[in-house]
């Protein structure tokens, strides 16, 4: 379970990966929105503001391979 939110992986090194992966949720949640259902567009804007600051702010790119 710890693993579930982990997203310092090699798989995320490349920006354009990290960009797709966190429009995503905003996306969605603005999908929800227009349907009205307002706690489903929460939820998912709430991931994307977790994606955002993870892969932003604190993102560590490691060592490169």
């Amino acid at each position: 379970m710890k693993d579930l939110f982990e997203v310092r992986t090699a798989f995320f090194r490349p920006l354009w990966r990290r960009v797709v992966a966190t429009v995503l949720p905003f996306a969605w949640a603005g999908v929800e929105a227009s349907r009205g259902a307002t706690v489903w567009a929460l939820i998912f804007a709430a991931a994307g503001v977790y994606l955002a600051w993870a892969f932003f702010v604190a993102f560590d790119r490691g060592p490169e391979d």
